[in-house]
């Protein structure tokens, strides 16, 4: 594993942690490789249910650094498109990962961080937080971003924060659904640690993936196709072990087999 990202394990929750502290996390090629080769490495771990991704150091991600402009720049156009489709790759990686991807963002996330937040399932941000994407106002277009936050918040919401490219307080955040939830700094650990083990513990990872999978592909769908798609992940639902597991626990008033003795 890349020093660039820190990975830890404590029972079924897995922390990957960005690891550029002297430069707030900033995204660069490297670090983005790094990223996607220890999300990959998770989704083929069985001992793993729920994972958290954080910053080390005081910053979640600052976007991308001064290298990074100064290559994007000088490239030429097929390389800014291979970097491009490199950025995309990974927040559609997270955004259609199998697990819960919960965004533990204990500093400022600003443009590309933001999105790396923003394509989570859960985020929860410390309140003194900043986040926002500020690409117009150096003349750059939050282009990826755009495509995941278009769905998130609506169109009238995700135009107020692109086009004026202005950063938001953690409340603010969370008050028009950038963000799950705004915390107090030092509730911050806690509050994500909680989050993460009702995902581990109470929760079926089959459902779950199954539930990540048509809440990516549905919005794209006509309303026909959309009912025909969720009748045969219905039907196909009730004949996982995972469902059938279930049904019978919650017939004989026991736990279903995923659930934890803590």
């Amino acid at each position: 594993m890349s020093t660039l990202v820190q990975t830890t394990t404590d029972d079924a929750v897995h922390t990957v942690r960005l690891n550029r502290p002297d430069k707030r996390n900033a995204l660069n090629g490297a670090l983005v490789a790094a990223l996607k080769s220890a999300l990959r490495e998770a989704a083929d771990r069985d001992d793993i249910r729920v994972i958290v991704l954080t910053g080390a150091g005081s910053a979640f991600s600052a976007g991308a650094d001064l290298t990074s402009l100064q290559t994007m720049r000088d490239a030429g156009p097929m390389e800014n498109q291979r970097d491009s489709r490199h950025l995309a790759e990974l927040f559609r990686q997270i955004y259609q990962h199998p697990m819960p991807v919960i965004a533990k963002v204990n500093g400022h996330a600003i443009g590309g961080g933001c999105g790396l937040a923003a394509v989570c399932d859960f985020s929860y941000v410390a309140e003194g937080t900043t986040l926002g994407f500020s690409e117009v106002r150096i003349g750059f277009v939050p282009a990826i971003v755009m495509v995941f936050l278009r769905r998130k918040l609506g169109e009238t919401r995700t135009r107020d924060l692109l086009l004026r490219g202005r950063l938001v307080e953690a409340p603010t955040a969370a008050e028009i659904g950038l963000v799950t939830r705004a915390v107090p700094d030092e509730a911050l650990p806690g509050a994500v640690d909680e989050l993460a083990r009702e995902l581990a513990t109470e929760t079926s990872a089959s459902a779950v993936g199954l539930t990540k999978q048509m809440l990516a592909r549905i919005p794209g769908m006509g309303l026909d196709e959309a009912l025909d798609y969720a009748v045969q992940m219905n039907a196909f639902a009730r004949g996982t072990d995972d469902c059938q597991a279930g049904i019978d626990a919650f017939l004989n008033d026991e736990a279903p087999p995923w659930k934890r003795q803590e």
